[in-house]
């Protein structure tokens, strides 16, 4: 078997070579942008191509742990003081429940498609088996961008938590200014980029000592989250709910209204991204069809209702003109009486303790996504080599640790979390599409146009819903507006239901209430999305300017020579699964019928 290096000869062995292959861009993006994956070489043959599988070591328990580490220690510690200083007020709470709702609508999407395909490359191999290659690597790429900005951001929080319990300012005496850098990219952190590379070598060695050292982890966070809830419950005031310090500052449990709340949930969601790096561990699990649903829908679960205690603490302990966005807990009982400062380098070390669990989780995550990627050919195939003494993709892992350092180094907080939340709610929308794509789409279907139509209507319907509901004003006229809006969209989701029968049924476990379930994912995912500032988009759209121009230089080329080699084809003699056996998966449709 040729290396898969080596089949990138034909573009990519000489200058004169790739002139060529850019010359037959076009040809190349009509053959491969479409082209599908099967469930066969998802499951089988490409792990088999570089470097074997991944050991099977986790249980459903150890998926709980890595969800509740990888969700709380970010999410709780990171964004919520923004969110309830700059945003949602006292509501953050809702923020909470609307975001935890809406994960967990998209929890069950991912369920689906992890059980059927127990792959490490999660969102990544769900949309390239149904939409293809092309839209597979844009959600690949905004995987991996997500993943190391919020690592990058997470790490720089630990720097801020650390120095609270050690008792002094991270900011003037960790962190070294350069005064020749622009604002937001002027504090160099090491500490920050030695906990990420020390983090690299542990996923490196080892995913079971990684889950041990998780589950230790997330035992000691989870008592110091009890304290907090607690301590908030016991010594907070329930006037700090409708009243501000400041009486010119918006007050009551709504100051910002519900565009606030909304605008809360949206950046709040990026507290949920820990779920999506458990389904990346799927390949690793020993029985995927029961321990994977219990794991990620069972972990967002538990995480929601944590986040919704830990908001409402909060909110008790300090109006949230006062919270620290930085460090909204600990930076409660600063500046209290002497002998309440021991709370505050308690919960430092709590927070100091979640963001390492979910900076581990998410490291893990981010790893296996770019090992996938490279199993596809789109990416270098060196991406994808999994160590044969770890059992471990070592190449991603260092490759991205250090990636995520250099980051980590010098970017802001601020500058870091909208564009994440504009990542992961588009990944999450296009995994709410491939799942109804799939079940009402097969080889035996013999139009797919009737569910890409919906698709597209649907989610045209709910942008229009989100146009409105900021740019109507106030009162009937709006009301009316959204109505409208709203019947359209439960008549389109009624109308294909009744006139598209489902083309296949999940053998061990699918989305209940299809299509109703991810539909509503894909309305909240679109809703949420509306709520992000202008800025934010531009440099989304920045980046995915630049993931076409990668696609179109690279990865294109790339993959068509691996076609020509023979490499995307090419199956394993090892046992499969029987479900990849049936012919309904040894042949996939293409986006295109």
């Amino acid at each position: 078997m040729r290396e898969g290096m080596d089949s990138h000869g034909s573009s990519f062995s000489s200058f004169k070579s790739y002139i060529y292959a850019l010359r037959d861009t076009p040809r190349r993006l009509a053959r491969r942008a479409g082209s599908v994956s099967t469930t066969f070489d998802e499951t089988s043959g490409a792990r088999f191509r570089y470097g074997g599988k991944m050991r099977k070591s986790l249980r459903w328990y150890d998926l709980i742990c890595f969800g509740i580490g990888g969700m709380v220690g970010a999410g709780v510690f990171v964004t919520t003081g923004t969110a309830s200083h700059d945003k949602a007020g006292p509501a953050v709470v809702l923020s909470y429940a609307i975001a935890g709702f809406c994960a967990l609508l998209s929890a069950f999407c991912y369920t689906e498609f992890a059980v059927h395909m127990p792959v490490a490359g999660g969102a990544f191999s769900y949309i390239r088996v149904t939409f293809g290659e092309f839209m597979a690597f844009i959600t690949g790429v905004n995987l991996i961008m997500d993943y190391v900005l919020s690592n990058a951001a997470v790490a720089r929080s630990f720097t801020t938590y650390l120095g609270t319990v050690m008792g002094v300012s991270a900011e003037s005496k960790w962190r070294i200014t350069i005064s020749s850098l622009p604002k937001g990219f002027n504090q160099i952190d090491f500490i920050a980029v030695l906990v990420i590379l020390v983090l690299t070598i542990i996923i490196c060695y080892s995913t079971r000592e990684s889950s041990v050292v998780n589950m230790i982890l997330t035992a000691l966070h989870i008592l110091f989250i009890m304290f907090v809830i607690i301590i908030g419950f016991w010594k907070g005031d329930s006037k700090n709910f409708t009243k501000p310090s400041d009486p010119n500052h918006p007050s009551g449990f709504f100051p910002f209204g519900a565009p606030g709340v909304f605008n809360g949930a949206t950046l709040v969601y990026l507290s949920y991204i820990g779920y999506d790096a458990v389904s990346t561990l799927a390949e690793e699990v020993k029985n995927p069809v029961t321990d994977i649903p219990v794991g990620v829908t069972g972990s967002v679960i538990l995480v929601t209702i944590l986040y919704c205690l830990m908001a409402t603490s909060m909110s008790m302990l300090l109006p949230y003109d006062l919270i620290n966005p930085e460090t909204p807990f600990s930076g409660a009982f600063i500046g209290k009486t002497n002998r309440w400062n021991w709370v505050s380098n308690v919960i430092g070390v709590g927070a100091s303790f979640g963001i390492l669990t979910s900076l581990l989780v998410a490291m893990l995550g981010q790893a296996r996504y770019l090992c996938v990627i490279g199993r596809s050919n789109i990416v270098p195939v060196w991406f994808a080599k999994v160590h044969p003494k770890t059992s471990t993709p070592v190449n991603a892992s260092v490759f991205l640790g250090i990636f995520t350092a250099a980051i980590a180094l010098f970017t802001e907080l601020n500058v870091l979390l909208n564009l994440v939340s504009i990542g992961t709610l588009f990944v999450f929308f296009m995994v709410a599409n491939a799942v109804i794509y799939r079940r009402y789409v097969s080889v035996d279907t013999p139009n797919p146009w009737p569910t890409l139509s919906f698709l597209f209507s649907f989610s045209f319907t709910s942008i229009l819903f989100t146009i409105f509901w900021w740019v109507v004003p106030g009162g009937k006229p709006k009301v009316f507006v959204l109505g409208v809006c709203s019947l359209v969209a439960i008549a389109l989701v009624v109308l294909f239901n009744y006139a598209v029968p489902q083309a296949r049924k999940p053998d061990f476990w699918g989305v209940p209430l299809m299509p109703w379930i991810p539909s509503v994912s894909i309305f909240l995912d679109i809703f949420l999305l509306g709520n992000l500032d202008g800025p934010s988009y531009m440099r989304f759209g920045f980046f995915l300017a630049l993931a076409v121009v990668v696609y179109l230089v690279y990865s294109v080329h790339a993959s068509f020579d691996a076609e020509e080699g023979g490499i995307l084809s090419q199956k394993s003699d090892e046992s499969i699964d029987i479900e990849d056996l049936t012919p309904k998966v040894q042949k996939e449709p293409t986006l295109f019928g």
